[in-house]
């Protein structure tokens, strides 16, 4: 049975952004090694989830990024979770602060089609959650990776369906903002399974289920 991996950008006080969504301050302290750690990871994946806000911000980013990190979120499947049972990514004028903040702060070029193409036909998944996920883990191939936004990744952590967290902590204390773990009814108890400090300030804690 493969694992659903839950990957996230987290200041060191556990928001995944601001109160407004913003993200400007993942980039200040991602270096080359702190990338090269992310896109081995991304490669890792079988298949992309992510929750329909993200999905739309992703499908206008990804397709135009010169990073390093476009070829794997370009070429890997992606599945997004969405209770209306469509995704309509036609709207990209309409930006969250995320999106802004990483195109403010990467260069972009002409998509490609089939750059466009892995994003305009990802399959959705509508159903209860905890049966969608039971479902993919019991699908063969590589594991699942999990990007968010906020709240599906509350949503996973509170149903406890995450198996492993990556998490990139970041030098910052944010104070405010929207948090990943907030909708916990008890704890939940972790074992670390690696650390890797990187140049830039950040760190990538890899923990799972104790």
């Amino acid at each position: 049975m493969r694992k659903l991996i839950l990957k996230m950008s987290v200041s060191i006080d556990g928001f995944v952004a601001g109160p407004n969504g913003e993200i400007d301050w993942i980039f200040k302290s991602t270096d080359d090694a702190t990338a090269d750690w992310i896109v081995d990871t991304l490669w890792q994946a079988g298949v992309h989830i992510m929750g329909s806000r993200t999905f739309h911000d992703m499908a206008a980013y990804w397709p135009t990024s010169t990073e390093k990190f476009a070829a794997p979120m370009n070429e890997i499947p992606k599945l997004v979770f969405s209770r209306k049972g469509r995704v309509d990514i036609s709207g990209t004028d309409s930006t969250t602060q995320a999106l802004k903040d990483a195109r403010r702060a990467r260069p972009h070029k002409p998509a490609t089609i089939a750059a466009d193409s892995s994003w305009t036909h990802a399959p959705v998944a509508r159903g209860e959650l905890k049966a969608e996920i039971a479902r993919l883990k019991t699908q063969p191939g590589k594991d699942i990776l999990a990007h968010g936004g906020a709240r599906f990744a509350q949503s996973l952590v509170r149903e406890r369906l995450v198996d492993e967290y990556r998490l990139v902590v970041h030098p910052v204390a944010l104070g405010r903002g929207l948090p990943l773990f907030s909708d916990l009814q008890e704890p939940l108890h972790l074992k670390l399974v690696s650390s890797t400090a990187f140049g830039a300030g950040a760190v990538a804690q890899v923990y799972r289920p104790a």
